[in-house]
């Protein structure tokens, strides 16, 4: 059906898809993480309350979630040149990739932190637990199937951001779909590259789904 040139197109694309997408989501997770979790410690009825902190993170993760990801990637471009030398290529796409999800990532955080039951933070805390072991021995192990859930939701929407990242040349499956389903009006090729984004947006979702049923101790 396809020449060998274009399945090794395709296959380079996968490749690249998936390099962009994976180490943008452990990135954007290792910021947005902290922060999440700084939102729900430092809230007035937090472990921790730090009330202008919160106003200050709150502002600064509402700022960049409010920007199209489309037009936070062009702003981006002279930080990004600055950063790693262009503006091209998955590398080039990883950093906005980073600096627009993981404001997101953090929301979601906060959201599973959030639905950990008020009890037994108030139980952790008569024994004399400090913030920080209220953190990691009772909130995160906690709401974890709710981070799971969350993160295989992160990673959905940081896949279909580099798709977006094919109007600037980022490469994956976006840049192909972009360059011969739309210039060049080769729809057999737009087609395989959307159907391989259905496939693995599908086979990320049920990783999560997996992940979330065997960390879930209701279940």
């Amino acid at each position: 059906m396809f020449s060998q040139a274009v399945v090794s197109m395709i296959g380079k694309g996968i490749l690249e898809t998936l390099y962009m997408t994976l180490l943008s989501f452990v990135l954007a997770y290792v910021l947005g993480l902290p922060m999440g979790i700084l939102l729900v410690v430092t809230d007035k009825e937090g472990i921790a309350p730090f009330v202008i902190l919160n106003k200050v993170l709150n502002f600064i993760i509402n700022l960049f979630r409010s920007i199209p990801f489309v037009i936070l990637l062009i702003t981006l471009m002279p930080f990004t040149r600055a950063l790693i030398g262009t503006t091209l290529g998955p590398n080039a796409l990883v950093v906005p990739l980073v600096i627009g999800s993981a404001p997101y990532i953090a929301r979601l955080v906060e959201s599973s932190l959030k639905e950990v039951d008020g009890g037994i933070v108030e139980a952790a805390q008569s024994m004399g637990a400090s913030p920080m072991q209220i953190v990691f021995k009772v909130l995160i192990p906690e709401a974890k199937p709710s981070l799971i859930m969350g993160g295989a939701i992160a990673i959905i929407t940081i896949l279909g951001e580099t798709a977006m990242g094919g109007f600037v040349g980022a490469g994956g499956l976006g840049t192909i779909a972009v360059n011969h389903g739309y210039y060049r009006n080769e729809t057999d090729i737009m087609l395989v590259t959307v159907t391989i984004l259905i496939i693995i947006v599908q086979a990320f979702q049920e990783l999560g789904n997996r992940s979330m049923k065997r960390t879930d101790k209701r279940l």
